[in-house]
This record gives C-alpha cells, sequence and structure tokens, in this order.
C-alpha cells in the first residue's frame, strides 16, 4: 500500500490531446486511443523507447491505479497484465461497460514524473429493432404508419426503411437521450398509402451503427393487403364457330380469395344448363349454334366487394369464315383487269405513234423525191424545202 501511495503522490495532470510528453532525460512514455464494443475487451498499450530501470503504470479515469508494473492494485477481475517490462506495460479490461470510458493514464516514474493519456471509448450496441402500427389486414387505400425503434445505442444508430429492396427515403427520425444519459434511443416512422400491389411485400427496418461491424440489424414486416377482385374473361379461341365447343375462363383475383364466380346471359341464368356447363371459374359450351349469341357476364365476390366482367359472344358460320380466310377472287380480278386495261392503251398509243411517224416519213420523200437520188436524201432535201419555205415567209412578213 505504500508503494501504491508513492505512485500517486508522483501523478502529474497531463493535456488530454497529448498521447506522450517529453522530458528532458529523452525518456516518456507512448499511448493510443482505444475505441471498444460493449461487452468486448479493451487493451490499453504503454511504451517507453529508453528506459532505466523506471517503474510504469496505468491508472483508471478516477485516478486508481491498475497496475503499477507487474503488479495488480485494484482487485477488478476484468483487469488483467498482457505484458510487462522495462518498456512496456500492458494491461487488458475484458466485458467492458459503458461506465469503463474515459481517460487512462500512463506514469513513468522519472523525475518528474512523466504521463500519457489515452481516451477508452465505449460503443453502445444498438438492441434489435421492433416494428409497431402494423394491423392486419389492412384494406386497399388505407393510409399505413409504421415505426421502427431501437434502444441503447452509442453514439445514436442511423434507421433506414426499404420495400421491396428499394429505399424509402420520406420518413421521420427522432433521437432520445435513455435514462443513463449515455446511450440513445432512435425511432423512425414510415407513412404510406398501400395498394393491392403492396400484399405480400416485405418493409424492412434496417438499423446501422459503427458497433455492428458491417452487419446492420433488421425487423421485418410482411403486408397484408384486402381489395376487391378483378375479373377477366378470356375466350378458347378468338373466331367462334358454329357447332364447335367454347370454354370461358373467368379469371379473378382477390384477397381473400373470391367465392365461386357467378354466370349470367343478357342479364338471367344461363339458358340450356344442359349445353352450357359450368365447372369452377369455366363456362363450357359443349357446341355453339346462333341462339348463343349475346353478353355473357362473370362476377366475383369476397368479403371486401364485388366485381365482374362481360364478353359479347358472336356465333360466326363456318362457310363465312372460309370465304373470309380464304383469298378475295373479286379483288385479285380487278386488279387484273386494270393491268390488262393499261397494256392495252399502251399498245394503242404505241401504234398509233408508229403510223403517224411513217406518215411524216413518206410525205417528206415525196417532196424532195424530184432531185434526189434516193429516198434518205429527198427527206433531207424535204425538210430543207420546207425550212427555206418558213424562212421566206418570214421575210415577206
Amino acid at each position: 500500500m505504500f508503494v501504491l501511495f508513492l505512485c500517486n503522490l508522483y501523478l502529474v495532470p497531463a493535456a488530454a490531446s497529448k498521447n506522450k510528453v517529453k522530458g528532458s532525460q529523452g525518456q516518456f512514455p507512448l499511448t493510443q486511443n482505444v475505441t471498444v464494443v460493449e461487452g468486448g475487451t479493451a487493451i490499453l498499450t504503454c511504451r517507453v523507447d529508453q528506459n532505466d530501470n523506471t517503474s510504469l503504470q496505468w491508472s483508471n479515469p478516477a485516478q486508481q491505479t491498475l497496475y503499477f508494473d507487474d503488479k495488480k492494485a485494484l482487485r477488478d477481475n476484468r483487469i488483467e497484465l498482457v505484458r510487462a517490462s522495462w518498456h512496456e506495460l500492458s494491461i487488458s479490461v475484458s466485458d467492458v461497460s459503458l461506465s469503463d470510458e474515459g481517460q487512462y493514464t500512463c506514469s513513468l516514474f522519472t523525475m518528474p514524473v512523466k504521463t500519457s493519456k489515452a481516451y477508452l471509448t465505449v460503443l453502445g450496441v444498438p438492441e434489435k429493432p421492433q416494428i409497431s402500427g402494423f394491423s392486419s389486414p389492412v384494406m386497399e387505400g388505407d393510409l399505413m404508419q409504421l415505426t421502427c425503434k431501437t434502444s441503447g445505442s452509442k453514439p445514436a444508430a442511423d434507421i433506414r426503411w426499404f420495400k421491396n429492396d428499394k429505399e424509402i427515403k420520406d420518413v421521420k427520425y427522432l433521437k432520445e437521450e435513455d435514462a443513463n444519459r449515455k446511450t440513445f434511443t432512435v425511432s423512425s416512422t414510415l407513412d404510406f398509402r398501400v395498394d393491392r400491389s403492396d400484399d405480400g411485400v416485405a418493409v424492412i427496418c434496417r438499423v446501422d451503427h459503427e458497433s455492428l461491424n458491417a452487419t446492420p440489424q433488421v425487423a421485418m414486416q410482411v403486408l397484408e393487403i384486402h381489395y376487391t377482385p378483378s375479373v377477366k374473361i378470356i375466350p378458347s379461341t378468338p373466331f367462334p364457330q358454329e357447332g364447335q365447343p367454347l370454354i370461358l375462363t373467368c379469371e379473378s383475383k382477390g384477397k381473400p380469395l373470391p367465392e365461386p364466380v357467378l354466370w349470367t346471359k343478357d342479364g338471367g341464368e344461363l339458358p340450356d344448363p344442359d349445353r352450357m356447363v359450368v365447372s369452377g371459374r369455366e363456362l363450357n359450351i359443349l357446341f355453339l349454334n346462333k341462339t348463343d349469341n349475346g353478353t355473357y357476364r362473370c362476377e366475383a365476390t369476397n368479403t371486401i366487394g364485388q366485381s365482374s366482367a362481360e364478353y359479347v359472344l358472336i356465333v360466326h358460320d363456318p362457310n363465312a369464315l372460309a370465304g373470309q380466310n380464304g383469298p378475295d377472287h373479286a379483288l385479285i380480278g380487278g386488279i387484273v383487269a386494270v393491268v390488262v386495261f393499261v397494256t392495252l392503251c399502251s399498245i394503242f398509243l404505241l401504234g398509233r405513234y408508229l403510223a403517224r411517224h411513217k406518215g411524216t416519213y413518206l410525205t417528206n420523200e415525196a417532196k424532195g423525191a424530184e432531185d434526189a437520188p434516193d429516198a434518205d436524201t429527198a427527206i433531207i432535201n424535204a425538210e430543207g424545202s420546207q425550212v427555206n419555205a418558213e424562212e421566206k415567209k418570214e421575210y415577206f412578213i
């Protein structure tokens, strides 16, 4: 106890912002700040580059001596010696709590005593988040408000929301100090109006904090949305033909699942139950005839509401459909007639042009034949005479 008293007597305060203090003799202790997660183990190390057999000591924030060289001074089973020599004194603090946070002092017992400070930061681990505000089921169109909360974080944790793996940014955030005035309780509120596409969607609240080692804590809420049925009628063929079967399928979706559908024709019951068979959501007309023409209606109902769809049936004559599906002979005949007419007109115009050209040639040949030895010369003479006549005519004018 006398030694411990002397150790504490020679402690000299140093600036918290410095981790080393130089002395006139060139001896000084070196320390480092330490950050540890609550419940973890902190290692506090003090080193001296040059030491002439001078003792080292670690003290806690309350200035209680923890170790003097290799001798334990404070009865705390969590504190153990890691290494003790003339150049180093390292100790460990296990199962660290928030109350362990603070400034620790390493002292080198020279004259005067030299000290170095190491600040121990303890991170408070946030509790697993909880989502509140969901009551199942939710009706389509209702406004939903979900709140995610976590306590015990230090510093305050960050909360993020995701819906279908897509982050939602427009949320409210609240931070409050816990009763111990060391940790925080944070909460975030998400507001949105639901529709049927939200049914079965997982809404995730994610808590990020430096104490979680990049592995965030999450809470998930799967949404259950109730909505009125949606109905659609799908025919088995796009061109119903007389004498052939037809199946009309009533595709209905809703939550809760719609009850068995109701089939009607033209606002009344099906006229021929023997030939029109309802099986589940299907209406099977065994063989069609013209009397089946009309408007067929399918109704689906659940506890939320009712919805319906209509299908107008027109039974086609197979022969008429065959004619419609085959080649259009009238159109083809019209095209052929136009081609023939254009061809005949072209031949007629070409014949007239050739006939007129031949007559002009013979006329010119006759006009120049008097003094010409051959037909070509006669043509040239005739054209020359014609030009001279025009020149003379112009001259006399």
